[in-house]
C-alpha cells in the first residue's frame, strides 16, 4: 500500500456497515487510475471489495468527488447499465482522514491498449460495438425517471469550460500558448443544442471492464467526472484516440496505427448515431466537441502533474510523464479549433463584398449618449467591451463600498487583503475578462491575453480608469502590468515559469523598485544602488522609496534598477535584477504617505537592500541593459495610465453634472451659472481633445512602435494627467465641502492624478523630450 491509513479503524467501520463484512486480511492498492486511489480489500469470510477514496493532501475544489461516483452508480445498478455494486459511503475523514465508498470486487478484463493487439479481428469488431453501444445506452436514460434532475445545471459547456479552466489555472505550472487559445475561443463557439443527457465525462475503453473470455462488458468504472450534461461531449472525448499519438499512454494509439477490426472514426460515430436512432450519420460542431475533448484532457493531465509534485499521485511515474504530454493535446485541441476558423471563412467568404463591408464597420459608443466612433474594432474587442461594460456596472461599482468597508474592518490593513476582490477576480476570469493588456504580439506567440491592439485596449482601459479597484479585478492594473511585460520581452523561460505565469494568473503581485530618496531619479543615471557580482551571485545595496505595491503581503517579486557599473557609458551602467521579496537583506522600511495617504495594504514603500545576495540568473537582458529594458517597458504602459485617467476624468464630470442639477444656490440650480456652465463645457471639451490624443499614440504603438511612437507618448503624459486634475478641480469645486471630504472619491481621484504627474516621469521630462523632438524635426528641414 502506498497510502497509509488505520487498516483496523477501516475493518472495524467496513463490520458495522456491510452486511457479512468480517475483518480485512489482505488489503492491496491498484497501480492504476491517477484520480482517486483505489484499493482491494479482501475479509475472513473470503469476501471481496473494492474501496476507492479520494487523494491525501490539499486538493483542488470540486475534484475528485468520489461521493458523485457513488451516487451515480447506486442509481445506475438496476438499469441496462453495468455498473458495480455499491455497498456504502463514509464521509466521516476520522475513519481514514478522506472520504471513501465501497462497492463489489468484479473479476473482469480491462484493456490498455487501445488497438487489442492480443485479440483476433472478429474480437476487436465486438469490442469496440459493445463500447459504442453502452455509451449510447447511457444517452438513452431518462434522467427524470432516475431521480437525478439535481445531478446536473444547466449551461453545461459554459459551466465545463469554466470549471477546468479553473483547475487549470490553479494546477498550471507551465505556460501552454494553444491552451490559452482554446480558453478564449471555445466559450464563444458553442454548437447550439438543447439536449441533455447522463454524461460520464471520461468515458474510454480502459474505464470499461470487459467480461474474462467475452466481449461483454460487466462494469463501466470511474465516474468521478459524470453529470447532466451534452451527449456528444462523452462522443468526442471517446474518440480521442483516433487523434493522439500512440506513445500517449490511456490516450493515444489510433492516429497512426489501427489494427484490423478496429473501426475508423467516421465508421464509430455513424455507428453512434445509429444506435441513438440520429437521421444522420455525422455529428455537427464535431470539431468543438474534440477541442473541447483535448481542452479538458489538458486540464486533467495538468492536475495530474501538479498531484506528482505534490507527492499525492497514485502512480508516480506515470503521472511524471503527463507534463511531457499538455503541449501535444493543446496543439491538437487547437487544430481542430483553427479548422473550424478556416472553414468558416470559406463560408462566410461566399457572401457579397458589399454585406462584407458592411459587416467590418465597428462603431464603439465610449458615451451613454447614443453616439459612437468608427474605431475599426475587431468582433472579439467589441464584445469584450461590451462585456466589460456589463461588469463594471454589475460587479465593480455596487462593490467600491464593500471593498473600503472590509479595508477598514480589516484587523491588520497591511496583511489583509478584501475578500470581494477574490470574489470579483473569479468572475473576471470566468468572462474572459483577464490579462486585457497584453499586447497582440504576445497572444500571437504565446496565447497571452485576449489579442487586442494597443488601440483596442487603450479604450479598455478607460472604462477600467472609472473606478479605482477595477484594473486590479482584471489583472490590469501597475505595477504588475509593466512588469509582466518586462518577464515576457526579457525573461528567460526559468523567469517565466516562476514569477510571469503566477502573475498572469493573478497568484502573487509585484513592485517595480527604481526610484531613490537621494537623487533626483527621473534622471535614472543618477541611480545609486549598487549591483556588484561576487562569483554566482549578484550583491545589492541600496536605499528606494515609494515603491508602490510592495507593502501589499502578495507581492512576491521586485524588478529593481541598479547599477552594475560606475565606468561605463552613462546610459549602460544601470541594469535591472529580480529580487524576491523573501530574500535576506530586504527590509520593507515604513509606507510612504501620499498627500496623507498609506494606500494599504498596496502602499509605497520605502524599502532597504542591504548585502541582499542573489543568484546571477536573476539579471534581465545584461548588464549594462537597463534602459533598453525601460523603454520597452513603458511603451505600452504610458497608454494604459493616460486613458485610465481619461476614465477618472468621466467619472468626476459625472459626478459634478448631477451634483449642480441638484443644488440650489441664490435661488436657482448650479447648473443655470454661468461659471458652472463654463466648467463643464470646457472640462467635455478637454476629456474629448485628450482622448483623441491617447488614442493616435495608441495607433502609432501598434503601427509604428514604442520608438516612434514616443513624442506622442511624451505628450499625452504631460496632456491626461493636468486635464484630468483640470476636471477634478472643478468637480470639487462644484460640490462645496463635500469635494474634499471623505464622503466623495474625488478628493482621492484628486490625489492619484496629481501623483501620476510623478509616477509616470515629471511633465519638465516629457517636455523637455517633446520639444528636443519638434527643434531636431525642425533642424533637419534648414
Amino acid at each position: 500500500i502506498k497510502e497509509k491509513f488505520p487498516v483496523q479503524k477501516l475493518s472495524n467501520w467496513l463490520n458495522s456497515n456491510i452486511e457479512g463484512f468480517g475483518s480485512i486480511v489482505d488489503i492491496k492498492q491498484f497501480n492504476y487510475g491517477q484520480s482517486n486511489p483505489t484499493f482491494y480489500i479482501k475479509d475472513n469470510n473470503g469476501g471481496e471489495y473494492v474501496l476507492r477514496k479520494k487523494p491525501a493532501g490539499k486538493l483542488l475544489l470540486s475534484a475528485h468527488l468520489v461521493e458523485r461516483e457513488y451516487k451515480i452508480m447506486k442509481t445506475l445498478y438496476n438499469t441496462p447499465i453495468p455498473v458495480p455494486k455499491v455497498y456504502c459511503l463514509c464521509e466521516d475523514q476520522d475513519v481514514i482522514g478522506q472520504t471513501f465508498y465501497v462497492m463489489e470486487f468484479i473479476n473482469g478484463r480491462i484493456f490498455k491498449d487501445i488497438n487489442l493487439p492480443d485479440l483476433s479481428e472478429e474480437e476487436r469488431v465486438k469490442i469496440y460495438k459493445a463500447m459504442n453501444k453502452t455509451l449510447s445506452d447511457l444517452h438513452k436514460l431518462n434522467y427524470k425517471d432516475l431521480g437525478l434532475e439535481n445531478f446536473g445545471k444547466p449551461n453545461y459547456y459554459q459551466r465545463q469550460i469554466s470549471r477546468w479552466t479553473k483547475q487549470y489555472h490553479k494546477s498550471q505550472t507551465k505556460h501552454l500558448p494553444d491552451m490559452s487559445r482554446m480558453i478564449d475561443w471555445l466559450p464563444k463557439n458553442i454548437p447550439p443544442s438543447n439536449e441533455t443527457t447522463i454524461v460520464h465525462g471520461d468515458f474510454r475503453l480502459d474505464n470499461l471492464m470487459f467480461h474474462p473470455t467475452e466481449p461483454v462488458i460487466v462494469a463501466v468504472l470511474d465516474w468521478e467526472l459524470s453529470t447532466l450534461g451534452h451527449p456528444f461531449s462523452d462522443v468526442a472525448y471517446n474518440c480521442m484516440p483516433y487523434f493522439i499519438p500512440g506513445h500517449i499512454p490511456n490516450f493515444g494509439g489510433l492516429k497512426e496505427v489501427r489494427l484490423p477490426g478496429v473501426p475508423d472514426i467516421d465508421d464509430y460515430v455513424a455507428e453512434y448515431c445509429k444506435n441513438r436512432g440520429f437521421n444522420f450519420n455525422k455529428i455537427p460542431g464535431w470539431n468543438f466537441y474534440v477541442c473541447f475533448s483535448m481542452f479538458r484532457g489538458v486540464a486533467i493531465l495538468q492536475g495530474v502533474y501538479k498531484r506528482f509534485l505534490q507527492g499525492n499521485a497514485s502512480n508516480a511515474e506515470l503521472a511524471k510523464s503527463c507534463e511531457g504530454f499538455l503541449t501535444e493535446f493543446a496543439k491538437i485541441g487547437w487544430e481542430m479549433a483553427k479548422n473550424t476558423q478556416q472553414q468558416q471563412q470559406q463560408s462566410s467568404s461566399s457572401s457579397s463584398s458589399s454585406s462584407s463591408s458592411s459587416n467590418n464597420v465597428n462603431f464603439v459608443e465610449l458615451q451613454n449618449d447614443g453616439t459612437s466612433i468608427n474605431f475599426n474594432f475587431s468582433e472579439k474587442a467589441k464584445n469584450l467591451l461590451t462585456k466589460l461594460k456589463t461588469f463594471m456596472e454589475e460587479h465593480i461599482y455596487p462593490n467600491e463600498s464593500v471593498f473600503h468597508s472590509q479595508i477598514k474592518t480589516g484587523k491588520d490593513r497591511w496583511n489583509y487583503y478584501p475578500e470581494i476582490m477574490d470574489e470579483l477576480k473569479e468572475k473576471a476570469k470566468e468572462q474572459g475578462l483577464w490579462n486585457l493588456f497584453i499586447p497582440k504580439v504576445y497572444y500571437d506567440q504565446y496565447g497571452w491575453g485576449e489579442g487586442l491592439s494597443n488601440y483596442e485596449y487603450a479604450v479598455m482601459a478607460e472604462i477600467m480608469g472609472r473606478s479605482f479597484i477595477a484594473p486590479e479585478v482584471f489583472n490590469c492594473a501597475a505595477p504588475d502590468t509593466g512588469n509582466m511585460e518586462v518577464l515576457i520581452k526579457y525573461g528567460t523561460k526559468q523567469h517565466q515559469e516562476k514569477w510571469l505565469i503566477p502573475l498572469l494568473n493573478g497568484e502573487i503581485r509585484s513592485c517595480f523598485a527604481m526610484t531613490e530618496p537621494a537623487v533626483a531619479s527621473s534622471d535614472a543615471r543618477n541611480i545609486e544602488t549598487s549591483i556588484v557580482r561576487k562569483g554566482d551571485k549578484y550583491v545589492i545595496n541600496g536605499r528606494k522609496w515609494y515603491i508602490s505595491g510592495a507593502g501589499d503581503p502578495r507581492c512576491k517579486i521586485s524588478i529593481l534598477m541598479g547599477k552594475t557599473s560606475v565606468d561605463g557609458h552613462p546610459y549602460l551602467q544601470q541594469s535591472m535584477i529580480l529580487v524576491p521579496m523573501d530574500t535576506p537583506g530586504v527590509e520593507v522600511v515604513r509606507p510612504c504617505h501620499v498627500f496623507g495617504y498609506d494606500d494599504a495594504p498596496h502602499g509605497h514603500m520605502e524599502i532597504v537592500y542591504t548585502n541582499v545576495e542573489v543568484p546571477v540568473e536573476n539579471l534581465l537582458l545584461g548588464e549594462g541593459r537597463g534602459f533598453e529594458i525601460a523603454q520597452g517597458r513603458l511603451g505600452p504602459g504610458r497608454i494604459h495610465h493616460c486613458m485610465r485617467l481619461i476614465g477618472l476624468a468621466e467619472r468626476a464630470l459625472e459626478l459634478m453634472v448631477k451634483r449642480v442639477q441638484e443644488r440650489i444656490v441664490f435661488g436657482k440650480p448650479l447648473a443655470q451659472h454661468g461659471t458652472i456652465i463654463k466648467d463643464i463645457a470646457d472640462s467635455r471639451i478637454e476629456i474629448e481633445q485628450t482622448r483623441l490624443l491617447v488614442l493616435r499614440a495608441a495607433h502609432d504603438i501598434d503601427v509604428y512602435g514604442n520608438k516612434k511612437a514616443r513624442g506622442i507618448v511624451a505628450m499625452i503624459k504631460v496632456a491626461a494627467p493636468n486635464m484630468a486634475l483640470r476636471v477634478i478641480d472643478r468637480a470639487i469645486q462644484a460640490h462645496g465641502a463635500k469635494g474634499i471630504s471623505q464622503d466623495t472619491v474625488l478628493a482621492y481621484m484628486f490625489v492619484g492624478a496629481r501623483t501620476l504627474r510623478f509616477a509616470d516621469g515629471p511633465d519638465e521630462v516629457h517636455r523637455r523630450s517633446i520639444a528636443r523632438l519638434e527643434l531636431r524635426k525642425h533642424r533637419s528641414k534648414l
